[in-house]
């Protein structure tokens, strides 16, 4: 591996900066991808949260559905924060939208409520080694349920699984770039070093 990973955000919408701020801080080189050809090179991918339809909606748009698999498939590893959580489950409740389909888990929607019911809380005790006293930022969030043999669930907040991991896909229901705590990033990149 290269000593500085390259890690793309995907570009469609939601806080793509945040997010390259926080890999910078970690020692990652942040690429936007916009189109097949920026996930060239990639180490790993980051799927922000935003608004899912819109986002799903754009990747259809811009035929990045399959080469993001392929992506994965390939052992790039992949993040994705809310809307991207919901992206990356194989079902989705309430008012559902095309995704990827690689995490064994059903995202629910807006399953917190709507903008105003948005809440930061510190991960449960029990917290996966190295995520204890994590304070987690929800807007608009999913709930992740149904989870496969294969997920393992990292942190929870009032019981709920809020980071979880398959293999080398994270997938976390609330938005880690809006906190100075840089854990869920640094994780990522350590999915990239064991591949």
């Amino acid at each position: 591996m290269r000593e500085r990973p390259r890690v793309g955000v995907l570009a469609i919408q939601g806080d793509v900066a945040a997010h390259a701020r926080m890999l910078a801080g970690v020692g990652a080189e942040a690429i936007e991808v916009r189109v097949e050809k920026d996930l060239g090179g990639l180490d790993a991918l980051v799927i922000p949260g935003g608004e899912s339809t819109t986002i799903s909606k754009g990747m259809e748009r811009l035929g990045l559905f399959e080469p993001i698999r392929a992506f994965a498939a390939a052992g790039g590893a992949l993040l994705g924060t809310c809307a991207g959580a919901i992206l990356l489950a194989r079902r989705v409740k309430n008012k559902p939208v095309a995704t990827l389909a690689l995490l064994a888990a059903t995202a629910v929607r807006n399953a917190y409520g709507t903008q105003v019911d948005s809440f930061a809380a510190p991960a449960d005790a029990g917290a996966a080694d190295g995520f204890e006293g994590l304070r987690c930022i929800f807007i608009r969030a999913p709930r992740l349920e149904d989870l496969g043999p294969d997920v393992r669930v990292l942190v929870r907040v009032d019981g709920e699984p809020v980071l979880v991991q398959q293999g080398s896909l994270l997938a976390a229901t609330f938005h880690p770039e809006l906190t100075p705590d840089d854990r869920v990033h640094r994780h990522l990149l350590s999915l990239v070093r064991r591949g």
